[in-house]
């Protein structure tokens, strides 16, 4: 049980940082399609603070003890900070990756927890992870 709230612990530190550079690229976005990723990056980073607390609570549920502290999130997390001014383009690039990056490990903690027997966990993990992937589609076409 360790290692699976190890896993879940690491997406709640991915969320943290994926809500806070969504936060980054809906304040910094510029350009001819300003307003379709202003309203794109915020619908996202509200999605993403539910799921945040989801992982945080589902993580309490079976005994874990999610990170709390945004020391804790950048030691924890698998994604990189916002370094630097980033054009649409870029902001759209890296958040395309951070959502198939995230979406490979929550797939490691589907079959860890289905192996567990822990169900919710599994289903967790499966609704978010259809959930990213479209959002990574739509990302992914956006930049063509």
């Amino acid at each position: 049980m360790k290692k699976l709230e190890t896993i879940l612990n690491k997406q709640v530190a991915n969320l943290s940082v994926l809500f806070t550079k969504l936060h980054n690229h809906h304040w910094y976005v510029k350009g001819p399609n300003f307003f379709s990723l202003h309203e794109k990056f915020e619908g996202l980073y509200d999605e993403i603070n539910e799921l945040y607390d989801e992982f945080a609570e589902r993580l309490l549920t079976i005994g874990g003890n999610p990170v709390s502290t945004q020391k804790g999130n950048l030691e924890l997390t698998s994604l990189k900070e916002v370094a630097g001014e980033l054009d649409a383009k870029a902001m759209v690039q890296m958040t395309h990756d951070d959502l198939l990056l995230i979406v490979k490990e929550m797939n490691e903690g589907i079959g860890l927890a289905g192996e567990l027997g822990d169900e919710a966990t599994v289903d967790l993990f499966v609704s978010t992870v259809a959930s990213l992937e479209k959002h990574a589609w739509m990302f992914r076409f956006y930049n063509l």
